[in-house]
């Protein structure tokens, strides 16, 4: 089964089933007939492969596959938040969200772009508002339709994760979980983790997006990323929870043959002034413990001239000029062991910044979500003992 097949309207019966105990029950609640709630549970049954009710002369006794998908529905119904809606307008309006155009939206779907605008236009009566403005030959989200765009993911997600929960009860392993990669999570942390669920259930499929934390937080927030992991921000809004997982001191690095390799005893910050800076941009945790550094060294942080938040640009422009720059060891091992880049020490004073996980604080992981997120912490844990080890 698809998320394009669910009916929308049986999910709700299925819902006021569990919770009235009676198909007549939720007749009334649902504003269907007996009849068709029937034939709609029977319908999910077959598509699911599994009884989501036992009936008996006393009512209907939900089975722990209905429990799953009801749990999920309830959720996704309440992002929904329209009787009127379907799950073809729901696709069709995601699709053009995502893609921005109605022929991108038709290479998604497979669907006509006149069957795209009718199922738009459609969902767009059923929330009682205009979803797209058009500017000049473009057509772009109106704020209500960003606001309904994030709900209806965030409902399509519930739905994909009941699939997911009821293939693990029947001993089918299904799914995909996405990770939001920023630098640091990229160089050891991550690979290893992947490499360690990979091994346990490769039946579940894993999608790495790097970018910065601009980048990917609004994909976190929608539900097009589970988790993201990388370098925490002081400073979280409510509808995120973080996860401190180890914790980085970066070093001071430049060229093998860089003029400061001369260097001894206590970092002079007038030497460090001599040499210019290629750093991230200046909302990056990265920027704020560099410009700690020099303040702890009694010096004004010098101009940047370069900003960059690439690892691989950073590494060619240093190997290519006097710039230093301060990175984590291990996003710059493998540097370091072949004599490209050199080391001139940790950053000095207490400039460590944490390395963590940060997910929506709504979010209800699948058991391979939670396996991957233990994995995870698992990963931190040790390496943090390797790092105090180093």
């Amino acid at each position: 089964m698809e998320i394009r097949d669910f009916n929308l309207r049986h999910l709700a019966a299925v819902t006021a089933v569990r919770a009235l105990g009676t198909v007549s029950g939720a007749a009334r609640t649902v504003h269907l007939t007996q009849p068709a709630i029937t034939q709609g549970i029977a319908k999910l049954e077959r598509a699911l492969g599994m009884p989501l009710f036992l009936r008996r002369p006393d009512g209907m006794e939900p089975t722990e596959a209905c429990s799953l998908l009801a749990a999920r529905a309830e959720v996704a119904l309440r992002l929904i938040a329209s009787r009127r809606t379907s799950m073809t307008q729901i696709r069709a309006f995601l699709a053009f969200a995502s893609g921005g155009t109605y022929a991108s939206a038709a290479a998604a779907t497979g669907l006509s772009e006149a069957s795209l605008h009718r199922a738009v236009s459609d969902l767009s009566a059923a929330y009682g508002g205009t979803l797209l403005d058009r500017r000049g030959r473009r057509l772009i989200l109106t704020r209500k339709g960003q606001a309904i765009a994030r709900s209806l993911r965030l409902a399509v997600v519930e739905l994909e994760a009941a699939l997911v929960d009821i293939a693990a009860l029947a001993g089918r392993e299904i799914g995909r979980i996405t990770i939001g990669a920023m630098p640091l999570a990229r160089a050891r942390l991550l690979p290893d983790v992947i490499a360690r669920f990979h091994a346990e259930h490769p039946g579940t499929d894993l999608a790495v997006i790097e970018g910065s934390h601009a980048e990917l937080v609004d994909p976190l927030r929608d539900g097009r990323v589970d988790i993201l992991v990388g370098a925490l921000r002081q400073e979280s809004a409510a509808e995120f929870v973080t996860e401190p997982l180890f914790r980085d001191i970066p070093l001071i690095v430049g060229r093998a043959g860089h003029p400061l390799k001369n260097l001894s005893g206590a970092i002079d910050g007038k030497r460090l002034l001599s040499y210019p800076w290629i750093v991230p941009g200046k909302s990056t945790p990265l920027r704020t413990l560099w410009r700690r550094m020099f303040e702890q060294l009694g010096e004004k942080a010098p101009h940047v001239a370069i900003e960059c938040g690439s690892g691989l640009m950073i590494r060619q422009i240093l190997i290519a000029s006097d710039h230093l720059t301060l990175l984590s060891a291990d996003q710059i091992s493998v540097e370091l062991e072949a004599g490209w880049l050199r080391s001139f020490g940790p950053a000095p004073g207490d400039l460590g910044r944490t390395i963590g996980a940060t997910i929506r604080a709504d979010w209800r992981p699948t058991v391979r979500q939670q396996r991957f997120f233990q994995l995870l912490r698992e990963g931190g844990d040790s390496f943090e003992t390797s790092i105090r080890i180093k």
